[in-house]
């Protein structure tokens, strides 16, 4: 299998899931400063132009949770669960990307990304809409966390390497969680795990 994938929010999902499964996977980094992104090859590949992409033989996927998922499947991973716990699993990814990592994202984007890209300073109009549905979104995922060790209860799945994904960026994007004790306590659980701490492989740059 071949991940192509650069240090950014998606990617980091997909990194972290094959890092922790031990998936067989050829690691390809993407440089999308110098547009590798947009090549034809890359395009035929996922026409979105965005990583991470997974190949695996004749398939081909786009969309990190979608290669969180084969990941588990192809290892034989309860990450990706069966019955009621997969439905659970569906239900967080969906209100991730919906409202939680949405909003955090565009924290990460405004106060991480745009200045390193030199895209100017963050808007802050856009920055005090996020921050107050991150707030909201956030006292749901703190609630639901109380008593819970993961999103599902005991068991890691790959609903938590989704919905805490900005976390790991939460001071440096300046997502404001720090009122959220159980949030901080799941996101310190995570910690524990070596994969999500240094999910992305060792990249040289060329001589």
């Amino acid at each position: 299998m071949k991940l192509f994938y650069c240090e950014t929010l998606n990617p980091r999902k997909a990194c972290a899931v094959a890092k922790y499964l031990g998936a067989p996977v050829d690691y390809i980094r993407v440089d999308l400063a110098k547009g590798e992104n947009r090549t034809p090859a890359f395009l035929a590949m996922n026409p979105n132009g965005k990583v991470p992409v997974l190949q695996d033989g004749a398939t081909t996927l786009w969309e990190a949770n979608a290669i969180m998922c084969h990941l588990a499947r192809v290892t034989d991973s309860d990450l990706w669960p069966t019955g009621e716990r997969q439905v659970e699993v569906m239900r967080w990814l969906s209100w991730d990307a919906n409202h939680f990592t949405r909003f955090a994202g565009t924290l990460y984007f405004q106060n991480l990304i745009k200045p390193q890209l030199g895209f100017g300073a963050p808007d802050t109009d856009v920055v005090r809409e996020a921050e107050k549905w991150v707030r909201q979104h956030a006292s749901v995922l703190n609630e639901h966390l109380r008593g819970r060790t993961y999103l599902l209860g005991d068991a890691l799945s790959i609903a938590d390497f989704a919905v805490a994904v900005t976390l790991p960026y939460a001071k440096s994007a300046r997502i404001p969680i720090d009122d959220f004790t159980e949030i901080q306590r799941w996101h310190t659980k995570l910690n524990e795990l070596p994969a999500w701490r240094d999910p992305f492989p060792i990249y040289a740059e060329a001589a």
